[in-house]
């Protein structure tokens, strides 16, 4: 066993399930935001039953994505010692922030939010909620920064074999940061899209369901017999059921309509910014977008499909059996007749650079002297680069046809049309892991790219994930941390599915449970704040 890589299968499964909630926190925490702004400058009651159920589902996501964050900072120091030597001056600052807004900043206002509901005044709640939002997307590109810095090192100046920053502000606008981040930011709303829409087709289904709301004709005519003219939905009510009112109707519906934009919307966004990023990325590492494209020579042509050994070192067997012809070269290039290096050109041009072989130091350990992969799992990064753009282009193809579905006031009665939107849930999640595997996975074999604007000056930086372990640490105790994370986040997984699965198949009743009194807490005056003097349990929306 090898305790690099061991190390590596730690790091990669325990910050994949972390990402899983981080985009569905920014993004949910978005809409939620907007729509408790949209009931405080309109009143409406439907409004409010958005902003408290989806506010319930919001603060599950975060306090799990909290808990399983934290694990992240313990692995820079235990797992990943040199690394953290290496990167130490650099990294400090922007980690520094990112504790501060995400501890501090978001934790605190998020806290009024939670208890303020009648002790604040309706316009300092709705701020406290601003407040810890922005919060988390500001947090948020902190840990960007971090991140593009190791994809594309600015602002430092090598000292005694170590970066040392000395452009704070080159490092915190590295046009790499500058593109990632909106790029982020558009993948987290396709996630809270896909969520909003998948859980309000189910709640429209289950009225349809159980017979409270039905499709009518009307404005029609009979002709043999048959009703013809416009089908519109008649909205129901569930005497006795908390909640499953006429008002509960309008919560999903617009619910749905509102994620179905925003997945639309998030979509045309990444497709923009992930141009850019991929223009900055062909310019930064080439061996990584050219790997994306099982590109083995120079050309100008897009593999929409290529078959043969992907995941070979030279890919000299690939075969392009479906390409577009000058695409890859307006994605690096913005043209469609520039010539694309490929994989076998760049090789040679690593070797002279970097060197053949890793550096007999002792931070290699029994590692020191091999030959230096330059390509990175091809595999990885052809499928990982279609995963993404596939997944995407999916969720924003089923929220258009969500909305063309629900034209009448209602989704449709099919239980398989059902289970498809809410497994189209997963979509965007899937996108969102497959672009970031695809981004560190490419970055291989270093853990910081080499910039190549320095290649050849005193202050090129780069270090080869193989130096970045660290050396005190054995294979048998980081496989052992990595079996007791994996349960522990498996155990989390199950906690996190339960308790969402529950609050959601529970409704708005379930964030409001004032609603099961039938005491009317939702209206908007100076006198009375939402929840209601009824509302004895002060942590009922909490928990």
């Amino acid at each position: 066993m090898d305790a690099l890589e061991i190390a590596r299968w730690q790091f990669g499964i325990t910050t994949v399930y972390h990402f899983m909630m981080v985009p569905l926190t920014i993004g949910l925490g978005l809409v939620v935001a907007i729509l408790q702004t949209v009931w405080h400058r309109t009143g409406k009651v439907e409004f409010l039953r958005m902003t408290k159920f989806w506010g319930k589902l919001f603060l599950i996501n975060f306090i799990m994505g909290v808990a399983t964050g934290i694990v992240q900072e313990f692995q820079f120091g235990m797992a990943w010692s040199e690394y953290s030597r290496f990167v130490g001056d650099v990294f400090g600052a922007p980690l520094a922030m990112e504790a501060l807004l995400a501890f501090f900043v978001e934790s605190t206002f998020l806290g009024l939010w939670i208890f303020g509901w009648k002790q604040l005044r309706p316009g300092l709640h709705l701020t406290a909620l601003w407040c810890a939002v922005i919060g988390s997307v500001v947090s948020a590109y902190f840990i960007i920064v971090a991140n593009s810095w190791m994809q594309h090192p600015v602002g430092v100046t090598v000292v005694d074999g170590r970066p040392v920053m000395t452009d704070a502000w080159a490092v915190f606008t590295n046009n790499t940061a500058l593109v990632a981040f909106p790029h982020t930011v558009m993948g987290a709303l396709g996630v809270a899209g896909a969520f909003l829409l998948g859980i309000a087709w189910y709640h429209l289904w289950q009225r349809r369901h159980d017979g409270i709301d039905t499709v009518a004709v009307v404005d029609g005519t009979a002709k043999r017999g048959k009703a013809r003219g416009k089908e519109r939905v008649v909205v129901g009510e569930a005497p006795g059921v908390p909640g499953r009112d006429r008002t509960d109707h309008a919560v999903w519906l617009k619910s749905l309509r509102i994620g179905a934009v925003v997945a639309m919307i998030s979509f045309a966004g990444t497709a923009i910014t992930g141009d850019l990023q991929g223009k900055l990325m062909f310019e930064q590492q080439p061996m990584k977008m050219a790997a994306a494209e099982a590109a083995c020579h120079d050309g100008t042509g897009f593999s929409i499909l290529s078959v043969g050994n992907v995941g070979s070192r030279n890919c000299d067997d690939v075969v392009a059996v479906m390409e577009v012809p000058g695409l890859l070269s307006f994605l690096a290039k913005g043209d469609f007749t520039t010539e694309v290096k490929g994989v076998n050109t760049l090789i040679p041009e690593y070797e002279q650079a970097y060197g053949t072989n890793l550096p007999d130091n002792p931070l290699y350990g029994d590692r020191a002297g091999r030959d230096v992969q330059y390509v990175p799992v091809m595999e990885v990064t052809y499928w990982g680069f279609r995963a993404m753009i596939g997944f995407g282009g999916l969720a924003a193809a089923a929220a258009a046809v969500a909305l063309w579905l629900t034209r009448k006031g209602t989704v449709p009665q099919s239980r398989w049309l059902m289970r498809l939107a809410v497994v189209g849930i997963l979509a965007p999640f899937g996108a969102n892991a497959a672009g970031w595997i695809f981004t560190e996975m490419g970055r291989q074999p270093f853990v910081v790219a080499p910039n190549p604007a320095m290649a050849g000056s005193v202050d090129q930086v780069f270090m080869f994930t193989a130096a970045a372990v660290s050396p005190g640490v054995s294979a048998g105790e980081i496989l052992t941390s990595l079996i007791v994370l994996t349960l522990i986040y498996a155990a989390l997984m199950v906690v996190e599915v339960r308790l969402l699965w529950t609050y959601t198949r529970g409704g708005v009743a379930s964030a409001m449970p004032e609603l099961a009194h039938g005491a009317d807490h939702e209206k908007h005056d100076d006198e009375s704040h939402p929840g209601g003097k009824a509302a004895d349990d002060v942590l009922a929306f909490a928990y």
